[in-house]
């Protein structure tokens, strides 16, 4: 049995490849993106009595996964990177974008409906959403309901533990400049993608390794090296 579903949007995201987004919502508050409403379903209308909510479910394509359009080539198993790529898991218990319907859900925070150029946009941060993905569906996050409080995950049970991140002052200055420009706190956004560790799980840290990735109109590069706390990790370009 086959579906087919219209995209109703297209996501314009700070982040420009897959290589450093975080692996769950939330994670990153700072990082913003906006959907832009395809027609038809660029009507204001639809979204009347959205402004009283705060968080939005985000129905969309992983059309970046080399299996999207390839569901006879799925994978039974998997390997979590929260397991260190080393160990596998049942598809239908973890996250993987590697699925018969790639399909993701993330919840996001609401930051509003804009208009421009004739153009409807869904204002929305903390996204896990790589820049062009597809938007499927969008609905209101209800607490109480969709909080579960007793729920338990005993393989994901708490948040990764963060690493430190350090912005050198000449790349400091580089960031209070952009947001002086844009208004978009950089030095914030780096850190928080950064302190939870992009690097594939099953690689040690290695500091004579720099680390790259496309966010926003940049390109970040960073290093780790080892402090007597355990591993930092330091921001050692920002090209424009």
């Amino acid at each position: 049995m086959e579906f087919s579903f219209p995209a109703i949007g297209i996501t314009h995201s700070c982040f420009k490849e897959k290589f450093g987004i975080p692996r769950q919502p939330g994670l990153a508050p700072l990082a913003r993106a906006e959907i832009e409403l395809i027609p038809p379903y660029n009507e204001r209308s639809a979204f009347d009595g959205l402004e009283g909510c705060t968080h939005l479910w985000i129905h969309f394509v992983f059309h970046a996964n080399k299996y999207a359009n390839k569901s006879d080539e799925w994978k039974a198993k998997v390997k979590p990177p929260r397991l260190g790529g080393n160990k596998t898991l049942g598809v239908f218990a973890t996250r993987s974008p590697t699925r018969p319907a790639p399909i993701g859900l993330s919840v996001v925070r609401f930051e509003g409906i804009s208009e421009r150029e004739g153009k409807l946009f869904v204002q929305i941060s903390g996204v896990d959403l790589l820049d062009g993905t597809p938007i499927l569906d969008i609905k209101p996050y209800v607490p109480y309901v969709d909080c579960v409080l007793e729920a338990e995950n005993s393989f994901a049970a708490a948040a990764p533990e963060l690493i430190p991140v350090d912005i050198p002052a000449p790349l400091m200055a580089i960031c209070v400049g952009y947001w002086k420009r844009t208004g978009t706190d950089l030095a914030g956004l780096i850190t928080q993608i950064l302190q939870q560790d992009p690097r594939p799980q099953y690689q040690q840290p290695d500091s004579e390794r720099i680390y790259g990735m496309k966010l926003l109109d940049l390109d970040v590069r960073w290093r780790y090296f080892t402090a007597s706390e355990g591993y930092r990790i330091q921001v050692t370009e920002l090209i424009t």
